[in-house]
């Protein structure tokens, strides 16, 4: 199936585990793709030669960086359908009354402020052609409070209620705003975090990435503002 094949879809933080599989999904669908990470090294070494591959290393936590991304894929390609938020990261081990501000913020600039970025520069765009994706990551453990995860969860949760507001500003403009919500992701660094966990009841980046792609695709079009979970077997 190439159902993307007359699609260009941005997807920032495509050089972590979960980035490539799902930019290898979207390629495989067919997509031109923007893949944009801060150390994109790994996606010159991959696409290097595909001329549907725009490969940018851009740090999405600088509001002039994200949207210098919109304006290059812009001009590139001429328009942008989907943008899939995968850039974030996690951290845990601090009491939440011990947590620094630095610590804090850190994790709140590395999950909503990349997503908040890219969106205040791609959402007048989709708004003026009538259509659009938006794909976002929140995390099972931004459901309730976990000890030793304050900013984390609360991170993750921002991320929610941020793709729940964005979905209903923008649903009467043709733009589709949904989230999903993974348990444990089998990546090599949960494999030493938790060595004695059964990585077979985790979730493979593969099967993460299958639902990214469909809440791209048209068939999610009637889904507004949904945190889709994405357990496996935890």
């Amino acid at each position: 199936m190439r159902q993307f094949s007359d699609r260009i879809v941005v997807v920032g933080g495509a050089a972590g585990n979960v980035g490539r599989a799902v930019s290898a999904a979207f390629y495989e669908a067919g997509a031109s793709l923007a893949l944009c990470d801060r150390h994109a090294g790994p996606l010159h070494q991959t696409y290097d030669g595909s001329e549907r591959v725009l490969v940018l290393e851009t740090d999405l936590a600088s509001p002039e960086s994200a949207g210098l991304l919109v304006a290059d894929v812009l001009r590139v390609f001429g328009r942008i359908d989907a943008f899939v938020a995968l850039t974030g990261g996690f951290s845990m081990g601090t009491p939440l009354h011990l947590i620094s501000s630095q610590d804090w913020e850190y994790m709140m600039r590395l999950n909503v402020s990349t997503l908040s970025n890219v969106c205040h520069a791609v959402i007048p765009h989709m708004r003026e052609r009538g259509q659009g994706k938006i794909v976002t990551v929140g995390a099972r453990s931004a459901l309730s409070g976990k000890a030793l995860m304050g900013p984390y969860c609360a991170s993750k949760a921002t991320v929610i209620r941020f793709t729940e507001t964005l979905s209903e500003e923008n649903k009467h403009y043709g733009i589709n705003v949904n989230c999903v919500l993974p348990s444990i992701v089998d990546t090599p660094q949960n494999r030493k975090d938790m060595p004695d966990s059964d990585f077979s009841t985790w979730v493979d980046p593969d099967a993460l990435a299958d639902v990214i792609v469909f809440l791209a695709s048209d068939a999610s079009r009637a889904l507004h503002g949904a945190a889709v979970p994405v357990y496996g077997r935890c």
